[in-house]
């Protein structure tokens, strides 16, 4: 389980961490079931709303959203938003934060606004013993004009500080306010003593298995949705 924490002073101001599951987007929830495919002739097809790996991606793990709104206008970014001081917690007041361009020399990112952004992060996150915590761009989320820089924290023992997110502002066009409660960050939580790797050539028996699976992916509907998902 991950716990998050922030100061209770910020309790009343912040919109709280939630699963996944509870953050799937609205262009999911709208989609079509199926189309008609132009280039099968007309032939009706499933949309992504049948892929439960894509979905599964959507609403897994934590979604950390965003402090406040954020009005952009004419490539300057702002904000309406007023937290108390708190004399007993050393972070900033604002919601965002900027990397110089230098910070990111020799990294093959281009940076449409000149700088890397740093949405900032008002929660501790604790994750149990002997675990860490993968901290991504909301997955699968291309309608974002942002997108957060990856990163790994232990975070059984950094419980008490905060992770912040840069995430390079992709989108040149954007013009307007990205609502409070927007998702940042997707975090999914690991055991670390489980990161190895053994690489080998299936077995005979493994053959069998693997051609009689694929003989039913390609030939039933829900195959995997009904006999290999929790």
């Amino acid at each position: 389980m991950i716990k998050a924490r922030c100061h209770p002073a910020l309790r009343h101001l912040l919109p709280e961490p939630v699963p996944g599951s509870k953050a799937v987007p609205d262009w999911l929830r709208t989609m079509p079931s199926e189309v008609a495919a132009k280039t099968l002739g007309g032939e009706a097809v499933r949309t992504l709303k049948h892929c439960p790996p894509i979905i599964d991606a959507l609403s897994g793990g934590v979604i950390i959203p965003l402090a406040t709104d954020l009005v952009i206008a004419e490539g300057q970014m702002s904000w309406d938003w007023d937290p108390p001081i708190l004399e007993d917690a050393r972070i900033s007041r604002a919601p965002v934060g900027l990397h110089v361009p230098e910070q990111a020399t020799g990294a093959p990112f281009r940076l449409a606004s000149g700088a890397v952004i740093k949405f900032l992060n008002f929660w501790t996150l604790e994750a149990p013993a002997g675990w860490s915590l993968l901290f991504t761009h909301p997955l699968n989320r291309e309608d974002l004009p942002f997108r957060t820089l990856s990163g790994i924290v232990d975070c059984d023992l950094f419980r008490d500080g905060y992770v912040h997110f840069p995430a390079l502002w992709h989108d040149r066009a954007f013009s307007g306010r990205l609502p409070k409660g927007t998702p940042v960050a997707q975090v999914f939580a690991f055991p670390r003593d489980m990161q190895s790797l053994e690489v080998d050539v299936m077995t005979d028996d493994q053959i069998l298995r693997n051609a009689a699976l694929q003989k039913d992916l390609s030939e039933q509907r829900g195959v995997y949705r009904k006999k290999f998902r929790h």
